[in-house]
Parts: structure tokens; sequence; C-alpha cells
């Protein structure tokens, strides 16, 4: 009975890498089929465009690249996947897809502290499109990640509602700061209406004849 089951696993592992094998010439030959490019072929253009991608880098000349929008992204992507993936130790694992919309070769990328893997689209008429670098990342780094964007997003809410809530509080104020300034400013208004009316002058009294006069109207 074990020797049935150690046969049947053995048959179904031949099954598996066959199949696997297969899909690999599959894909293959469909690029080949399709637009006449061969495995070969795809491995070596895609070496030598990484290896262009790594020395333009290296060498910091970037800005002489970004009027071009798929070689600049390609550039940004290699440099900021750098950063996590360390130092190259190797390339290999080509695998070259094709379909009627272009061909995809994948490029996996050996790093001393995470792999990679490098996406390099052509379209239909065999001109560059795209090149991405994607850092595999382990489960727990993946879980460690969203939990910190969690908090992050939810501390970013938190600060914002608070800062709302510190505005409409502040909404209080505005009507006792509005009457105290009305108020300096109907203080003058009220002080010059109780304020009493000038006194008028009395009219002058006319002076005393001299007696020389009043004999003169006597006589």
């Amino acid at each position: 009975m074990k020797r049935k089951l150690l046969t049947l696993g053995m048959a179904l592992i031949c099954v598996f890498s066959m199949t696997a094998c297969s899909g690999e010439a599959d894909t293959s030959a469909n690029a080949e089929s399709l637009y006449g490019i061969t495995q070969e072929s795809a491995v070596s253009y895609a070496d030598q465009v990484i290896g262009s991608v790594q020395t333009i880098v290296a060498q910091g000349m970037q800005d002489q690249y970004a009027a071009d929008a798929v070689i600049s992204t390609a550039l940004d992507s290699w440099e900021s996947a750098l950063e996590d993936i360390g130092e190259v130790q190797s390339m290999s694992g080509h695998t070259v897809s094709a379909d009627e919309d272009g061909v995809t070769i994948d490029v996996h990328v050996d790093g001393s502290e995470h792999d990679a893997n490098i996406v390099i689209t052509l379209d239909d008429e065999l001109a560059l499109s795209s090149i991405t670098t994607n850092v595999e990342y382990s489960f727990g780094e993946l879980m460690q990640n969203a939990a910190l964007n969690t908090i992050l997003g939810m501390g970013t809410v938190f600060v914002i509602l608070i800062l709302i809530c510190l505005i409409i509080y502040c909404f209080n104020f505005i009507p006792k700061i509005q009457a105290a300034f009305s108020g300096k400013k109907s203080e003058p208004e009220e002080k010059r209406e109780a304020a009493p009316a000038a006194v008028s002058a009395p009219a002058p009294v006319p002076a005393a004849p001299a007696p020389a006069a009043v004999q003169d109207l006597a006589a």
C-alpha cells in the first residue's frame, strides 16, 4: 500500500513538473510566434535594459532622462526599490510571456536584504512600455506596514477632529469679541449725548448815563 502511494505521488510530481515546463515553453512560443522574439533574445534584451538602468542610477544621471516618461519612471522605481533591496547579488529566473497587447519579461533579483521582481513590458510594436521594480516583502513585513498605515490614518483623523472641535468651540467667543468692540465704539457717542447744552451768554446791560447828560435831559 505504501509503495502504491509513493508511486502515485511521484507520478503526480512528474505530471506537475511537465505541466510547468510546457507552460513556460508555451509562453516563449507565443512570444516567438506573435512577435518573432525568442527566449534568448528576450533575456538578453532584459539584461541590457536592467544594466543600463543600474548604470544611470549609480552615476546619478537621472536628470538627463527626465524628458522620457517611461525611462524616468523606471529610474525612480529602481532607485526607490534599492533602499529595500540592498546590494544586488544576482539576477535570474527570466520569464517571457506574450499576448495580443505585447510582451512581458519578468526578471527575479536576489538582494542582500530583499528580493525583487523587475517587470519589463513591450507593446505590440515591441517598443518599451514600462519598467517596474517590485520588492518582495515577507508576510510579517506586509502586516507591519499595514498596521503602521492604519495607525497613521487613525491618528490623522483624530487630529483633524480635534482641530474641528477647537474651531467650533472658538465660535463661542466671536459674539463676545464683537460686543466688546461695538461697546467701545458706542461709549463716545453716549458721552456726547449726555453732555449738557452750552449756556448762552447774557445780553449786555446798557451803561447808566452820565450826570451831565441827565441834567440836559431834565432841562
